[in-house]
């Protein structure tokens, strides 16, 4: 099909047009695609020692990892909370190439580590829904993660926030020791529509969903319930010995993302691209990774305008090729899968503007003088 891009919309799309272009870019043989929405990343950084993802070293600003790997959209899982999101709107948001969303954490200081996130005082369901509500253009869900404790008020509280707001809960789950029941989370403690992230992590404080390679039976249960399974790779939080079993039983992720950061971009995951290319060799077909990276997660946080080409439609688009050839895929443990196809961004247009062009097939070829 051809799609036709008018001022930053998608206008058209049909097996030829023929209408005068401005410019025509030649993608034969390459898929053209929604642009991807990563749903989990870190991207407040900043300066502040100490203070982990929320306005400090390890997350990333987004434009240099997420335009050259097909990302148009991210959201931020968690880094600010309350009382900072106003600075992460106005130091990254407002900044940003890249179309940049939240789910605020539950702690009102946000992902800072140690104690901090430990801090029962500082989760308020009510104060952080007045803060989602007030951006509610940018904020998509309330995040909950690292919390050690064993026992549930923290999970409550996330999810009286995600009522409060009417928006998802993501649960970044397994901190407590001994661990805390899974399945009565994603049976008795998540809504439908909420966020179960890093499904395929096998870590010491959470009780795995694939124990002697079976797949445990409330987990498809949860999912036909409604309950979203997320990637969320990260550096440590994806395992071949969970995904491909569950894959193969029967539990395929409702959307794919990267939980990017320093600690996870040099590592197994690398980027969005990457882990696309991982899924589609553990299991999942071609359409299946697409439909994960772009229109799941657009509904997924409720913004419809992104993750599809539908003429009227903001015109975020990949173009992505597909290599045939002998390719190797790490998980966070260190195993390696062998592949035979890989996925390869070729040019990412964003809001109608090309924002990254791997072999310049939308130049002019330069003839010398």
């Amino acid at each position: 099909m051809d799609v036709a891009i008018i001022d930053n919309k998608i206008a058209e799309v049909a097996p030829r047009i023929s209408k005068e272009a401005k410019k025509t870019i030649d993608a034969t043989g390459m898929y053209v695609t929604p642009g991807f929405i990563d749903i989990h990343g870190h991207h407040f950084f900043g300066t502040e020692p100490n203070r982990y993802l929320s306005n400090s070293f390890t997350a990333l600003p987004p434009d240099g990892f997420t335009l050259r790997a097909g990302v148009t959209a991210v959201a931020d899982a968690g880094c600010a909370g309350w009382k900072n999101f106003e600075t992460f709107k106005s130091q990254t948001i407002d900044h940003s190439k890249t179309r940049i969303f939240s789910f605020l954490n539950i702690v009102g200081s946000g992902m800072s580590g140690g104690a901090r996130e430990q801090d029962l005082g500082d989760m308020d369901p009510k104060l952080t829904a007045v803060v989602a509500k007030q951006y509610a253009q940018y904020i998509v869900g309330i995040k909950l993660a690292h919390y050690n404790g064993h026992e549930w008020e923290p999970t409550e509280r996330a999810v009286k926030a995600g009522e409060l707001a009417g928006i998802p809960v993501m649960i970044d789950f397994g901190g407590s020791t001994p661990p805390l029941s899974i399945e009565t989370l994603l049976t008795e403690k998540l809504r439908p529509g909420d966020i179960f992230t890093h499904c395929y992590a096998h870590v010491r404080t959470r009780l795995p969903i694939v124990q002697d390679g079976k797949l445990q039976p409330y987990v498809v249960a949860a999912q036909k319930r409604g309950i979203i399974f997320d990637v969320g790779h990260g550096g440590a939080s994806f395992s071949f010995e969970q995904a491909i079993p569950a894959i193969k039983q029967g539990l395929k992720p409702n959307s794919i993302s990267t939980d990017l950061h320093t600690g996870s971009m040099n590592g197994g995951m690398k980027d969005m691209i990457n882990l696309m290319s991982k899924m589609l060799n553990i299991g999942l077909s071609l359409q299946e990774v697409i439909a994960a990276s772009t229109w799941n997660p657009a509904q997924i946080i409720n913004k419809k305008e992104l993750g599809n080409l539908s003429p009227g439609s903001l015109a975020d688009v990949a173009v992505v090729s597909l290599e045939r050839g002998n390719f190797g895929y790490l998980d966070s443990q260190g195993f390696r899968v062998s592949g035979d196809r890989k996925l390869v961004c070729e040019l990412t247009i964003l809001d109608g503007d090309i924002v990254w062009d791997l072999n310049g097939i939308s130049g002019t070829p330069y003839k010398e003088k």
